[in-house]
């Protein structure tokens, strides 16, 4: 099944994604995540997305010839912005919490993959991840 949803980005274009592939939207659908927690996760990964802290596979062609702004900020400024904030909310998740924020929220990868990656007995994640999205929505101050 495939849930396509389309996001605003930070240039004020919109994208479609399959919500479906993430590892959040995947917890949240089953319960074992709630509704503030999958907020700053999606917050948090907005950021990572438009700071494009991620590996890029193709050119990158959301850079303007003209050097003109769209909706405010240029994309160099929303960028470097974006990295500001980023920085900080996994600077509020603390250590021990970050890795399985970045793992999880921003690399997209599945929890057990994580919890092997870092060396973690299983069904320890989801725990953590669960103490990490709480320490954000904190960061975020999220009702």
């Amino acid at each position: 099944m495939r849930e396509l949803v389309e996001r605003r980005t930070g240039a004020g274009r919109s994208v479609t994604v399959n919500a479906a592939e993430s590892p959040l939207t995947w917890l949240k659908a089953r319960g074992l995540v709630d509704a503030r927690q999958f907020e700053a996760g999606e917050r948090l990964r907005g950021d990572y997305e438009t700071a494009a802290l991620g590996p890029r596979v193709t050119m990158r062609w959301s850079a303007r010839v003209d050097g003109g702004a769209a909706g405010g900020l240029d994309p160099m400024s929303a960028q470097i912005a974006a990295k500001r904030r980023f920085d900080d909310a996994m600077a509020a998740a603390g250590g021990g919490l970050a890795d399985i924020c970045w793992r999880v929220i921003c690399a997209g990868e599945g929890l057990p993959a994580a919890e092997k990656g870092l060396g973690w007995p299983a069904r320890a994640g989801r725990l953590v991840l669960t103490l990490a999205l709480d320490r954000l929505a904190d960061h975020y101050r999220l009702p």
